[in-house]
């Protein structure tokens, strides 16, 4: 069939020349759609998708709007890289927490950077959730959007939209654990389950041999060698990898599973542990390790290059069709399963349907599910352990008081949300927090207005 898919968020520096990168690879015949409410920012993604479109003469059609609406009738998929606020927000969730002595290393999944972004995020992607319900109820809906669980769960939640959370995190995590034990990475399998950013790999197999022993040797060897004890038979890529990532390789050692998505993402989960400078091994997070200036710094730069090429006279170079990695990595694949009925399995946020049956149903999980003629449907796993439970359980309350604080403008439930996330350290803390945060974006939660 011929597929139309919608992008929402088009503006994004790297996701949409991925995406079309990969769309010109398969040779399907499309049309796709750019979405994005900036006119300049659409401008940018409509001129470069039609200069890779005609470099390849590839039959894919481009359409542009800044109306959603104008766009989605008939669309086979639509794709959400939306980040509300873009950059210049990020960079104030990041900015402002230090003030209270609170550091983080992403700032868009969970701490206080993670729950305002979700503030800004939930009201229009339940808007472009049910005009996809109104236009398109027959399309694969997914989203890349962070924070990634309150943001599928407001989905599900306000309007039962089918939509599927993706994210390239367990897929990376699994080539570097295999590149870790040296093994070709079609060589491997895993089973990973938890939530987006806090996925945890409970089963590792090479050539069909359980890897997890092997991996929790690494660990243990690798965190005593830090100590300064003798570092015994690893070989220099172990140690480096247990260097890079200590806090990761040492919840392996303690909890027996790895979680994804290493050390940037992790530690996020556990802030009481982190809290204040130097706190992370001696550095200050976000700071002089995982510096997110420079991340949001090298995003400035991946866009306006971005914008270069695409107003420029000038034809795209060969190279820049070479492969671009990153959250792309996947969607059009797991179109294409869906399609074939193929049946490939693939890491997705789905709700809780069995994936871990000692947590509540319906939560929004990311796990193992199968990609065939029905969709995207989870895979009904073993329980986790008490301990595994209890590390998402917190989380997973979390995301339902901010997704209640989002939907009903309640800044009650976000210092609530707040409190529990656990980066804070007392109450008045929580609400000076809530209410910079809240006037810092202002302008983009009306629904606070009141």
């Amino acid at each position: 069939m011929k597929e139309k898919v919608v992008l929402i968020g088009a503006g994004s520096a790297m996701f949409t020349k991925g995406l079309i990168a990969d769309l010109l690879g398969r040779k399907w015949e499309a049309d796709l759609a750019l979405v994005d409410t900036d006119p300049g920012a659409l401008e940018v993604a409509e001129k470069l998708a039609a200069k890779m479109v005609a470099a390849r003469r590839a039959p894919v059609s481009i359409f542009a709007s800044v109306e959603r609406r104008a766009v989605l009738k008939g669309a086979t998929a639509v794709i959400c890289t939306v980040g509300v606020g873009g950059r210049r927000a990020w960079e104030q969730d990041c900015i402002i927490p230090r003030k209270y002595g609170i550091f983080e290393p992403v700032g868009d999944t969970v701490m206080p950077g993670g729950t305002a972004r979700a503030l800004r995020m939930i009201p229009p992607m339940v808007a472009i959730a049910r005009d996809v319900l109104d236009l398109a109820p027959q399309a694969l809906f997914f989203n890349y959007g962070n924070p990634m669980t309150p943001v599928c769960r407001a989905i599900r939640r306000a309007t039962g939209a089918p939509v599927v959370g993706l994210c390239h995190g367990v897929h990376h995590v699994g080539q570097y654990l295999a590149d870790v034990l040296g093994a070709p990475r079609a060589a491997v399998n895993y089973t990973a389950v938890g939530v987006n950013h806090l996925t945890w790999f409970t089963a590792f197999r090479v050539h069909g041999e359980d890897a997890m022993p092997r991996l929790r040797r690494i660990a243990r060897e690798g965190l005593s060698a830090r100590q300064g004890s003798a570092s015994g038979s690893l070989t220099e890529k172990e140690q480096k990898a247990v260097k890079d990532n200590p806090f990761s390789w040492g919840m392996l050692d303690l909890f027996g599973a790895f979680p994804a998505v290493l050390d940037r993402h992790v530690v996020e989960f556990f802030p009481a542990l982190f809290r204040g400078r130097n706190s992370y091994y001696g550095k200050t997070l976000g700071v002089e390790c995982f510096n997110i200036e420079e991340v949001i710094a090298r995003g400035d730069r991946i866009y306006a290059g971005m914008r270069a090429a695409a107003l420029s006279p000038q034809p795209l170079g060969e190279d820049f069709f070479a492969q671009f990695s990153g959250e792309h990595e996947q969607v059009l694949e797991i179109i294409e399963s869906v399609r074939r009925d193929a049946g490939r399995l693939y890491s997705a946020n789905l709700p809780n349907q069995g994936q871990v049956p000692n947590l509540p149903p319906e939560a929004v999980l990311e796990a193992p599910a199968l990609a065939d003629g029905a969709g995207l449907r989870a895979l009904a796993q073993k329980p986790l352990s008490p301990g595994l439970a209890g590390t998402l359980a917190t989380r997973l309350a979390w995301t339902e008081t901010v997704v209640e604080a989002a939907l009903e403008g309640s800044r009650e439930k976000f210092i609530q949300a707040l409190l529990l996330d656990g980066a804070v350290d007392c109450l008045e803390t929580a609400a000076q927090l809530a209410d910079e945060l809240l006037a810092a974006h202002k302008q983009y939660l009306p629904q606070f207005a009141s």
